[in-house]
């Protein structure tokens, strides 16, 4: 089994930054990739940004140059640096592990960005 904790979310003006972090325990694969999602109300949950332990990222366009998906590492710990928030950022983000084939998800953490 694995297991997803996220943590970082908040309440944030526009403009502002937060950092999320995801850490992964239990059986973990050595080749896996770890995600963010992102779900606003009434919308369809989307991918925000996805890294691999062989190193490669791609981040949605609409939110390239203002987040960072990094430290993919040993801790099985992947962050995701937001900068520049703007209120369409707003939603659950969700944390998300493949590997063997199978995926798991975290139970998401809340970021509002609003002034």
């Amino acid at each position: 089994q694995v297991q997803l904790v996220e943590s970082g979310g908040g309440l944030v003006q526009p403009g502002g930054s937060l950092r999320l972090s995801c850490a992964a325990s239990g059986s973990i694969f050595s080749t896996y990739a770890m995600a963010w999602y992102r779900q606003a109300p009434g919308k369809q949950r989307e991918l925000v940004a996805r890294i691999t332990t062989f190193g490669s990222t791609n981040v949605a366009d609409s939110v390239k140059g203002r987040f960072t998906i990094s430290n993919l590492n040993a801790d099985n710990t992947v962050y995701l640096q937001m900068n520049s928030l703007k209120p369409e950022d707003t939603g659950v983000y969700y944390c998300k592990l493949d590997q063997g084939g199978l995926n798991y998800w975290g139970q998401g953490t809340q970021v509002t960005v609003s002034s």
